[in-house]
């Protein structure tokens, strides 16, 4: 019961997430995405109470969109916002605690034949492998948001292997795959996602896109 409930509390999340990052009306949309209000979240969550100006700058988005953003979280209630800055509601925590409870870490890597581009950001997935086919899912997630990619990695029996590649690259970059291992902490059957990019930024929203893509189809 205790598993089946966690299951549809993450994707009632997923689902708020998606509904925050939806369009206004017919016709209109925000120009933000559902890796920004990961990213926001957990910015707040960290940080809060946090100021709207801070919050735009990380979230590589104008004022004027930010404050859109804002008035998303708050209208679902997962927000409060005061003088003091913006912090998570007992709702919002809660949600995010569901969230994190799957989407663990992440971390910078260098460029290395792991990745597909010069700036790497990695995610780590809990016990999502029975989500991952051929890695291609979690590719044309990264791609939509402006990533050049993502390369999925699955932990099993002590040992990362990337999906869909014959060649065993993580031999040629041992420092890689054992800050991977130490930083992100995988356990059998989690899955590690690496979003590339020309930024750091978009790597990110590349990784978390996949990632949200990955948790949206777990059973």
């Amino acid at each position: 019961m205790r598993l089946e409930n966690t299951s549809e509390m993450k994707l009632e999340s997923i689902e708020i997430i998606g509904k925050i990052a939806g369009k206004l009306a017919p016709g209109r949309a925000p120009y933000f995405i559902e890796a920004h209000v990961t990213k926001a979240l957990s910015m707040i969550d960290a940080e809060g109470p946090i100021g709207r100006v801070r919050l735009s700058r990380t979230l590589g988005l104008g004022e004027g969109t930010t404050r859109t953003l804002v008035k998303h979280l708050q209208l679902e209630g997962l927000i409060e916002v005061s003088r003091n800055g913006i912090v998570l509601t007992d709702k919002g925590k809660k949600l995010f605690s569901n969230l994190k409870s799957r989407m663990g870490d992440k971390i910078k890597i260098s460029r290395s034949p792991l990745t597909v581009g010069p700036f790497n950001v990695a995610i780590l997935v809990k016990n999502a492998v029975g989500a991952v086919k051929y890695g291609l899912e979690q590719r044309d997630a990264a791609i939509k948001v402006g990533a050049l990619g993502a390369t999925t990695l699955i932990f099993s029996r002590g040992k990362l292997t990337p999906v869909g590649v014959t060649e065993d690259v993580l031999s040629q970059v041992p420092a890689i795959r054992d800050a991977l291992i130490s930083k992100l902490k995988p356990q059998e059957n989690d899955v590690i996602i690496i979003g590339s990019a020309e930024d750091k930024l978009t790597a990110e929203f590349g990784a978390i896109a996949a990632t949200l893509a990955t948790l949206k189809v777990i059973d």
